[in-house]
């Protein structure tokens, strides 16, 4: 078993430390590891998402069940903070997501807009703010440039940068394709080397071999590919997605994984507001039981 980062070793300054060890240490388990729950599919994917449980597309039920599954945190987008997070401030951390996209065009130069600011989380009271940035996208220059204004101000404002590292575009999708281990490894040594203080991605699948370069052909067990991944982020913490509903088991066998390989925690959207409201508390209660073994030193 990996040995998960100590705040201490992170790089932080006062304000950032202050807020990921109120997320750690004062929320979820209490034990430096750390559940998300995300909401920005509204934005990200349309209301489609929320067909399966249609009182999902109520932000307030989703804050509340944030609230009681005991999470670390929520992350949602600028509008629905201001309209529905104040019911619950001080109840569950606010990440503040900065910027995001529809759908509706492709990925071929996906490219993030920015639609709010750091000094609104500070508003907001939000204890993090999340940035989405698209590694290898045609229009990762215009990306960067973006990014770095928003880590500026988070470094000025002592506010911890949660980087959402998604491979997108027509390059990656050539070379073994966005969930890759590939591309996923090089989006967490990205997000590293760009000043992220955690970063967000999804798990790897080393069987996606297609045209990816020749390391990435041997034969990699998932739990080695999900290990690498981790390291590859050196000081920053690595949250791995649950990524799209499926099965459960599939589902906690990656989470499991994930703890084994040394990751900070686990951020899980669709895979616990698309089922009805006891079943979603009974699913985050057992990823709970997975954190519990994987303590923070």
């Amino acid at each position: 078993m990996t040995t998960r980062l100590r705040l201490s070793e992170c790089g932080l300054s006062a304000g950032k430390k202050a807020r990921l060890h109120r997320i750690l240490h004062k929320h979820g388990l209490g034990n430096g590891t750390a559940l998300f729950l995300p909401y920005d599919q509204g934005l990200e994917h349309g209301p489609r998402d929320f067909f399966a449980d249609p009182i999902a597309a109520d932000p307030r039920y989703i804050i509340k069940l944030a609230v009681e599954g005991g999470f670390n945190g929520i992350a949602v987008q600028v509008g629905l903070a201001e309209k529905f997070f104040w019911d619950f401030a001080g109840e569950v951390p606010l990440v503040l997501k900065l910027n995001g996209k529809t759908d509706i065009p492709s990925d071929t130069r996906a490219l993030s807009p920015l639609h709010a600011s750091v000094e609104d989380a500070v508003r907001l009271g939000a204890d993090a703010v999340g940035y989405t940035l698209y590694v290898g996208s045609p229009a990762q220059d215009a990306d960067f440039a973006q990014y770095r204004t928003v880590r500026q101000d988070a470094q000025r404002l002592g506010m911890p940068l949660i980087v959402w590292a998604y491979p997108r575009g027509e390059a990656i999708e050539h070379k073994g394709g966005k969930d890759s281990f590939y591309a996923v490894h090089y989006a967490a040594r990205t997000a590293s080397e760009l000043g992220a203080d955690v970063v967000k991605v999804n798990f790897p699948h080393p069987e996606k071999q297609t045209d990816v370069p020749s390391p990435y052909t041997a034969d990699f067990s998932s739990q080695e590919a999900i290990d690498a991944v981790v390291r590859a982020a050196n000081r920053t913490m690595v949250l791995i997605s649950g990524g799209s509903r499926a099965g459960d088991e599939a589902m906690l066998g990656k989470a499991q994984e994930s703890m084994a390989a040394g990751a900070t925690g686990l951020i899980f959207g669709r895979n616990v507001w698309q089922r009805e409201h006891d079943e979603s508390l009974r699913f985050v209660e057992r990823l709970r039981e997975i954190l519990a073994k994987y303590p923070a030193p």
